[in-house]
């Protein structure tokens, strides 16, 4: 529900809260009644409460700021909190004058049927506006609204009191209105003793009662969450605002943990529509990551590409060996410090006695310029991948062969076909040798891309 329906229901408050006073006073001062002139007071410091919560409502609606960045949610609070200090006032002025009363024995007042109609029209406004109020406040979860609709709970309440004052008061029994007046004294205190707590745990920052155990389990039920290290909740105004740090293994790509993140929300917002949602992820290494995964994944966060990564224990020591690649344009000195501070970030990794080889290898430069090669030159270099696949064995049916001149040499493009049953390893070894094997006929090639496919069955 928008702001513009909180502020409809706050001046309709201050309407109703003008006529009830009005018509309370009168008949108050008509019949000296005590109940019914506290009764016209407490409506009368309800016009400036509910003007009070209509300032506060516009303010509140207000979005976030550069100094209030999370909104102005909080006014509402401070407005329900000084609302229960006029009701505490209040309780506390007419409890004095019920307790003077009785002990100085000032319990007369005049009767009149006014008054009762006055009383009578009050219990149906208050009731009508109590509804009103409560509605909009638990659909825009509206503190200084619901502290409006305990003002009008009170009046309903204290109307019907003095009611019960007027009829004792008929049949002999005066002082039952100084009592019912120091009645509703103890029941106003009791009622903004009970919002004022609440209030003051929301300007306090704590936590509503089961919404950070609901927003945990609802992380915790979203797959690639390893752990929901914490959960923090707090709420300003209708909002709700829930920090959550979840813990992530370190393997995951950044597009998965953007997911998890969004799926995390989306979970909360299940139960808490209106909860901002924060999520922060920590990396942790998981006990069943391999050396393997955890060497690539060294290399990947230096953004420096290995290849031929191999893992050897040798007694109680970890070895690991690995072919890094560099700009082939880089000189030695500055690709040897790239591969120095890798194998640094290794053992640091696994141990300082770890065992560290790396092999430098050049590059392709990305994004080169290449054209076509000329007919005959593409035939030669086809021709020798042919006789290379046969001399190899493994290899069969040599197609779509692409041979493109760059500034740095010549790249090859080429299909072959061989064996599905075959291991990779094999292949992976058929194929070197092959492209060894055109090299020696092509010294200008730089680069032979070779893609395998399994044999065509019948």
């Amino acid at each position: 529900m928008s702001t513009e329906a909180k502020e409809k229901a706050a001046l309709g408050s201050i309407a109703a809260s003008v006529v009830i006073t009005l018509g309370k006073g009168a008949a108050g001062l008509a019949t000296g009644s005590l109940a019914l002139i506290s009764d016209a007071a407490h409506s009368l410091l309800d016009v400036f409460a509910t003007i009070f919560t209509w300032l506060a409502v516009r303010a509140a609606g207000k979005p976030a700021d550069a100094e209030h960045q999370y909104g102005h949610g909080k006014v509402e609070s401070l407005a329900a909190l000084a609302e229960t200090a006029f009701l505490f006032l209040l309780s506390g002025a007419v409890a004095y004058e019920g307790v003077r009363r009785l002990s100085t024995g000032e319990t007369e007042f005049s009767f009149h049927w006014s008054a009762v109609a006055v009383l009578l029209a009050s219990i149906v406004i208050d009731a009508w506006r109590w509804y009103v109020l409560a509605k909009v406040a638990r659909e825009t979860s509206s503190q200084a609204l619901a502290a409006d609709a305990l003002h009008f709970s009170s009046d309903l309440i204290n109307s019907v009191l003095v009611l019960v004052a007027f009829g004792a008061a008929a049949f002999g029994y005066p002082q039952a209105d100084a009592f019912v007046a120091i009645g509703v004294a103890v029941f106003i205190a009791v009622a903004g003793f009970n919002i004022a707590r609440r209030t003051v745990e929301t300007l306090l920052d704590a936590a509503p009662s089961g919404v950070a155990e609901s927003i945990r389990s609802a992380a915790e039920g979203v797959p690639g969450v390893v752990d929901v290290e914490a959960v923090r909740v707090r709420s300003s105004g209708t909002h709700l605002f829930a920090d959550i740090e979840i813990a992530v293994p370190r393997m995951m790509a950044v597009d998965r943990l953007d997911a998890i993140k969004r799926r995390i929300a989306d979970a909360v917002h299940e139960n808490h529509a209106d909860a901002i949602v924060t999520v922060t992820a920590a990396a942790r290494a998981l006990d069943e990551e391999t050396v393997l995964e955890r060497v690539l994944l060294i290399a990947a966060k230096r953004r420096t590409p290995v290849h031929h990564v191999t893992v050897q224990t040798v007694g109680e020591r970890l070895s690991v060996s690995l072919d890094v690649e560099v700009d082939a344009r880089m000189s030695l000195g500055a690709a040897h410090t790239i591969a120095s501070r890798l194998e640094t970030a290794i053992r640091e990794e696994f141990g300082g006695d770890t065992e560290v080889e790396t092999h430098i290898e050049p590059l392709t430069v990305p994004n080169l310029q290449g054209r076509d090669v000329e007919a005959e030159l593409a035939g030669s270099v086809a021709a020798s991948l042919s006789r290379a696949a046969a001399e190899v064995g493994t290899i069969s049916d040599v197609h779509s062969v692409r041979v493109r001149d760059t500034e740095h040499g010549l790249v090859v493009n080429y299909h072959c076909r061989v064996d599905p049953a075959l291991d990779v390893a094999t292949v992976h070894e058929a194929v070197d040798r092959l492209e060894h094997l055109v090299r020696n006929d092509h010294p200008a090639i730089v680069r032979i891309v070779s893609h395998t496919e399994p044999v065509k069955t019948a």
